[in-house]
């Protein structure tokens, strides 16, 4: 049986105590590998490893000399693509059609975007007055923030660890990272990819585990540990901030959302459903910018949600390995309990089911995964659990409105604020209602378009702080100002 070791100051290790848990993949139930557990003994090495390597040959490169390894580290990824694409898919069940063209491109490419970024940004300088005519001189200069624990999600796991790691070692911070429990396997597997690139030993490191008393409650409450990145849900984002409480340590936090989409009737209507039935049900709905509300303007409500569910049942679900699957499986049975739990409150709640809302049957081979139906609902009330609540599986309500003022007032209803979408032809309309909604990303008549270099995050309950371009980069290092009298 594989098992899967903890990176730590550039090889792979085991736990000290012995324990390890169950990597199984999601589409048939069957065990991938058994993964090592970090306890406090793991996460001290691992962070004291990094801790060295900030003033090791890490620390003394140039910034040329850096982003130049981290540009053979994103190589590196794609020349093991088709590992790297086979771990993902093996931990997630997500569609290899999907998983090769969004998950192990990004992964790579967010290690060249920050290296190439780092070498150009820019800082800022200032000529002052002094009393005696002199003049002095304040410039700013950026160095890296120090060690890094970061805390990755399970629904796009080499893309988003990487989205985090790439800008903190172009910065010339060290990292610890804890993925998922679920899904260890890319993370591990970068850590070969690292070495070969020539990352020194203790500049990336891997610990792997569980939350509470693992892992992750060890790292964040290490004292060694100068800052926090971590990307979940809104729980355990308020745990992680009292952690990191204790030194005064910065947190990055992009939280859980119940994003909104609005849809009015002067939309294309076509791009509409094409647009929503990606927000609603990529990755299995798996996305924390997906849309789980969607509010339509009522002349059109009746043929928005007969097309939606037209579309709905069109998805193709199947196994990776399929290239007509569009639709795979949930991350784990645990999740599937969850989701499900949702489908039942649906029900109970008297929601009408247009399509969907149970586990589909599948072959033999596949009955042990952990498989749902898209689903879509109508008529339920505005402070219903299922409208109200993350559910972070493949389903939306549907709820018809009759004024933009109602609209906007609907999508801010919720303490989240991570994302939306609206769909008008109304160019007035849309930028007014940009304005109004409370989310740190609206999208116009598109869904899921990123430009890497622009801000990212949530606003309210869905977190704090911007990732993306410069922003990221402000987060990972500290400004230094000099000032030179003249």
């Amino acid at each position: 049986m594989k098992e899967i070791k903890h990176f730590i100051n550039g090889q792979y290790v085991g736990s000290a105590s012995g324990k390890l848990f169950d990597n199984v993949n999601p589409v048939n139930g069957q065990l991938i590998a058994k993964v090592h557990e970090a306890g406090e003994t793991e996460v001290d090495a691992a962070v004291k490893a990094a801790r060295a390597a900030l003033k090791g040959p890490w620390g003394r490169m140039t910034v040329a000399e850096r982003t130049e390894i981290l540009h053979r580290v994103a190589d590196g990824i794609t020349a093991r693509f088709d590992e790297f694409l086979e771990a993902e898919c093996q931990d997630t069940g997500k569609p290899k059609s999907l998983a090769s063209h969004i998950d192990i491109p990004r992964g790579a490419a967010n290690f060249k975007v920050f290296a190439d970024l780092i070498k150009n940004v820019a800082t800022e300088a200032f000529e002052m007055a002094t009393p005696d005519g002199a003049g002095a001189l304040n410039y700013a200069v950026r160095r890296p923030k120090g060690v890094i624990g970061v805390i990755s999600p399970w629904n796009l796991p080499l893309l988003l660890m990487t989205w985090k790691v790439g800008p903190a070692l172009a910065c010339g911070n060290t990292v610890v990272v804890k993925p998922s429990e679920e899904t260890p396997s890319t993370t591990a597997l970068l850590g070969e990819v690292m070495n070969a690139a020539g990352v020194p030993a203790g500049v990336y490191n891997v610990v792997h585990g569980f939350g509470g008393d693992s892992a992750g409650a060890f790292l964040t409450a290490h004292p060694d540990v100068d800052a926090i990145t971590f990307t979940g849900e809104t729980g355990t984002g308020e745990t992680i901030m009292r952690a990191a409480a204790k030194g005064v340590r910065q947190v990055s936090l992009e939280l859980g959302g119940k994003n909104a989409g609005i849809v009015f009737a002067d939309c294309d209507l076509d791009k509409a459903i094409e647009g929503t039935l990606r927000s609603a049900f990529a990755n299995c709905g798996q996305v924390c910018l997906g849309t789980e509300r969607v509010y339509v303007e009522r002349p059109i409500f009746d043929e928005f949600v007969a097309r939606l569910k037209a579309g709905a049942e069109a998805l193709k679900i199947g196994e990776p390995n399929d290239p007509e699957a569009n639709f795979g499986s949930l991350v784990s049975h645990k999740h599937r309990e969850k989701v499900l739990s949702y489908y039942q409150k649906a029900k109970d709640e008297g929601a009408t089911v247009v399509t969907g809302g149970g586990v589909p049957e599948m072959p033999a081979h596949l009955a042990g995964g952990a498989w749902v139906q898209p689903t879509i609902w109508t008529g339920l009330p505005d402070d219903s659990a299922v409208v109200t609540e993350e559910i972070f599986g493949p389903c939306c309500h549907i709820r018809p409105f009759d004024t933009e003022e109602e609209a906007i007032e609907l999508a801010n209803s919720l303490p989240y604020g991570l994302a939306s979408a609206i769909w008008t032809e109304n160019a007035s309309r849309a930028h007014r209602g940009a304005g109004q909604i409370e989310a740190g990303i609206v999208w116009v008549n598109s869904w899921f378009l990123r430009d890497l270099r622009t801000a990212f995050g949530g606003s309210k309950q869905s977190g704090i702080g911007r990732e993306g371009g410069v922003h990221s980069l402000e987060f990972y290092t500290e400004l230094k100002n000099v000032c030179i009298k003249l």
